[in-house]
């Protein structure tokens, strides 16, 4: 069976937030910049030089995000980020729930949504 990382509007999103693990990838500093949307887990994936650990991201991750049907939305600043992470969870680990915010967190808010500080 074949598994897609969805895309998800803000709108969407915010009717339904109940029903997703919100995984928010971005730095510290982007987080203070913006905020972030309500609920989120805190899970940097990039530095600021875009390197990674993955190993030691995906053990933070799999505690948020229980089983790989588990529906989980993955948060950046335009959706860049989470494309490639999504694509990996998705296409290499088989994760059959993946989502990302459409547009990332300027999109939300552009669109007047709320966001709470860190």
């Amino acid at each position: 069976m074949a598994f897609e990382l969805k895309e998800i509007s803000p709108i969407s999103l915010e009717k339904s937030v109940d029903d997703y693990v919100l995984v928010d990838i971005r730095r510290a500093s982007e987080w203070q910049l913006t905020g972030i949307v309500e609920n989120s887990h805190l899970l940097t994936f990039f530095d600021e030089y875009g390197r990674y650990d993955l190993q030691q991201w995906l053990e933070a991750f799999e505690a948020l995000v229980p089983s790989k049907a588990t529906p989980f939305v993955l948060i950046c600043a335009h959706a860049n980020r989470t494309l490639d992470v999504g694509l990996f969870l998705v296409n290499k680990l088989k994760y059959e729930n993946a989502y990302h915010l459409k547009g990332g967190i300027i999109n939300w808010l552009q669109e007047g949504k709320s966001v709470v500080a860190v």
